[in-house]
């Protein structure tokens, strides 16, 4: 049996997935959390077989959590289930700790063979994006200017340019507006770049829109 740790801030997917694996016979759902802080409080009592996490939720998320799950529970496996199917974000979620990363695109015949093989401490990237994360280093080289942005400042980026205000990313993401403003002010300065308008233009050039 696949004990299963649902992290994910809607409550329709949670409901969703918990629907799914309660008809899969080698499948046990262990519990859900809402967000990062809830995730923390709920593994000390008692760890999964599997942790199965959105990348965006409030408060601590993405490549961080990861990182703050693996040094407390290094056996944990992470499979990474997101909207986003950039390889950037797949490769720093791997890079934080992660054993796996499929988008929430996905149908049951990638996500159900998915969770079987992270459980069983193996490795699965979604297809068609393990090819293109074999060329992100090669990219990255040729100087792409979002490589240079942290893993919350890359988050920042992406609700930005998905059209959300400073007001709603503090909201989603539980930090202060000032925060994120602060955020934003760093990437323009690292991207080089004056406006949301000219991130969110760099982002249809180089396929960031999600």
């Amino acid at each position: 049996m696949i004990r299963i740790l649902i992290a994910d801030d809607h409550a329709i997917v949670r409901s969703g997935l918990r629907q799914i694996f309660e008809q899969i016979e080698d499948f046990a759902v262990h519990g859900e959390v809402a967000n990062g802080c809830e995730l923390l409080e709920r593994l000390p009592r008692g760890a999964p077989d599997i942790l199965l996490m959105d990348l965006d939720m409030p408060g601590i998320s993405g490549a961080e959590l990861i990182r703050h799950v693996k040094q407390k529970w290094p056996q944990l496996p992470i499979l990474v289930l997101s909207m986003h199917n950039e390889p950037k974000l797949a490769l720093r979620a791997l890079k934080a700790g992660a054993s796996g990363y499929i988008t929430k695109d996905s149908n049951l015949d990638i996500l159900l063979p998915a969770i079987r093989t992270v459980a069983s401490h193996k490795t699965f990237i979604a297809p068609g994006l393990a090819q293109e994360m074999v060329f992100e280093d090669t990219r990255a080289a040729k100087g792409k200017r979002h490589n240079s942005l942290s893993d919350r400042e890359l988050q920042v980026f992406n609700l930005l340019v998905s059209g959300m205000t400073v007001n709603e990313i503090a909201e989603r993401l539980s930090i202060s507006n000032k925060t994120v403003s602060t955020h934003k002010a760093k990437m323009l300065e690292k991207m080089q770049m004056s406006s949301v308008a000219e991130l969110a233009r760099y982002a249809m050039k180089n396929d960031l829109m999600h």
